[in-house]
C-alpha cells in the first residue's frame, strides 16, 4: 500500500480515459456478492488474504486510488469482496458529527440546483451509498476509479434518491488520480474520498488542499488511519507489531498515520476551517470475517516491515485466530475523519 515520492509530479489533472460514462436513473439494489470471482496471486489462498486487505508487497501503488501512471507489474486492485466485507464498518464509524456543518455548506452554495460530488477512488461506491442519502437536494456524483470492475459496481449499486427524495445521478471516469488542479474541480460542490490520505506525500497533500481552495469546495475525507489499534486481551507483542505497521504505512515518503495532522496543516494555510472527529472500527465477534482478514493484512505488513518479527507473529496470529473464533477477541483501529470547508469562490458564507 505504498507509493514512490519521487513521481509526484507525471501526470495531468485527473487523467480519465476518453468518454466518461454516464448512468441516470440508477436501478441500484446490487452489491458485490463474496460469491465473486477472486483472482489470488502466488501464494495465496481462498483462507489468506483477500487481495488488497493485506499489505501490497510492493512500493508502487494503492490497488484502488493509482495516484502515478500504471505499470505491468503493480500489485492487483482491491477485490470487490474486501471492499463489501468492509463497507459495514465503515458506515458505522464514518463521522456523523461532520454532516451538520456539511449540510450548512451546501445548503448556502449561491445559484446552485443540485450538487455535484467528486468520489475519488470510489471502490464499488460504499461513500456514495453511505453519504447520499444523508444530504438533501438533487446529487450529480462523479466517480472516479482506475478499475472499470469496481467502476462498475459502483455505478449500479449507487442510490437513486437523496435523503429529501430528490434524484441522484451517477457518472464513472476511469482513470488514475494525480495531480489534482482547480481546473479539475470546477464546479464541484464537494470531494470526497475513503482511506486515501494515508497513503499520499506531504506535497500530494498540499496539491489536494490548494485544488480544494482554489475550486472554493469542501471536501470530506473519511477512515485515514491514525496508527493506533486496541486489541482485547491484549498480548505483549501488540505494540512492536503496531509500530512495524505503522512504519511500514510510512514507507517511500508516505504520510501513513500521520496524514491527517498533515493534511489538517495543509488545508489551514490554504484557508480552510478543518473540522476532525475519530471514525474507529470497534470490531467485535459480529464481524468476525473482517477482523480475520484485517488481522493477517496488519500483520503481514508489520513483518514486512520487520522480518525478524516472522516466527513471533506466526505463533501470535494463531493464537489470535484462535480467539477469534472463541468468540474472545475485540479490536480497536483507530481512524479520523476530516472536513475541511474552504471558503467559497465567489464570498459565498
Amino acid at each position: 500500500m505504498t507509493n514512490p515520492a519521487t513521481t509526484t509530479q507525471q501526470s495531468g489533472a485527473i487523467a480519465a480515459q476518453p468518454g466518461p460514462r454516464e448512468v441516470t436513473g440508477v436501478t441500484g439494489g446490487m452489491t458485490p456478492g463474496l460469491g465473486s470471482s477472486v483472482e489470488f496471486g502466488p501464494g495465496q489462498t481462498p483462507g489468506g488474504v483477500i487481495p488488497g486487505a493485506g499489505p501490497s508487497g510492493k512500493p508502487g501503488s494503492r490497488p484502488t486510488v493509482k495516484l502515478r501512471e500504471a505499470g505491468p507489474d503493480d500489485p492487483p486492485r482491491y477485490a470487490p469482496e474486501w471492499l463489501e466485507l468492509r463497507e459495514p464498518a465503515d458506515a458505522a464509524a464514518r463521522a456523523h458529527d461532520l454532516l451538520d456543518p456539511l449540510r450548512i455548506r451546501l445548503a448556502n452554495l449561491p445559484g446552485r440546483s443540485g450538487i455535484v460530488i467528486h468520489d475519488l477512488g470510489c471502490g464499488t461506491g460504499s461513500m456514495g451509498r453511505w453519504l447520499a442519502p444523508r444530504l438533501d437536494g438533487a446529487q450529480h456524483w462523479i466517480l472516479h476509479d482506475r478499475d472499470p470492475y469496481l467502476l462498475h459496481f459502483a455505478a449500479v449499486a449507487s442510490p437513486r434518491s437523496a435523503a429529501d427524495g430528490s434524484r441522484v445521478s451517477v457518472e464513472t471516469r476511469r482513470g488514475d488520480i494525480a495531480r489534482l488542479t482547480p481546473d479539475a474541480l470546477h464546479g464541484a460542490s464537494l470531494v470526497t474520498a475513503s482511506a486515501l490520505l494515508d497513503v499520499l506525500t506531504r506535497a500530494e497533500i498540499d496539491t489536494f488542499a490548494a485544488a480544494c481552495a482554489g475550486a472554493g469546495c469542501p471536501a470530506l475525507l473519511t477512515l485515514s488511519v491514525a496508527g493506533r489499534v486496541e486489541l482485547t486481551p491484549s498480548h505483549p507483542l501488540d505494540a512492536e507489531l503496531a509500530q512495524a505497521f505503522n512504519d511500514h504505512q510510512r514507507r517511500d515518503g508516505l504520510l501513513g498515520p500521520d496524514a491527517v495532522t498533515a493534511a489538517a496543516e495543509a488545508f489551514s494555510e490554504h484557508g480552510a476551517t478543518v473540522r476532525l472527529h475519530p471514525s474507529p472500527w470497534r470490531l467485535g465477534p459480529e464481524q468476525a470475517a473482517l477482523t480475520e482478514q484485517w488481522l493477517r493484512g496488519w500483520v503481514g505488513a508489520a513483518v514486512e516491515e520487520r522480518p525478524e518479527l516472522r516466527a513471533e507473529a506466526d505463533v501470535y496470529l494463531t493464537k489470535r485466530l484462535a480467539a477469534l473464533a472463541a468468540g474472545e477477541l475485540h479490536v480497536t483501529v483507530h481512524h479520523v475523519d476530516l472536513l475541511a470547508l474552504s471558503r467559497p469562490v465567489g464570498g459565498a458564507s
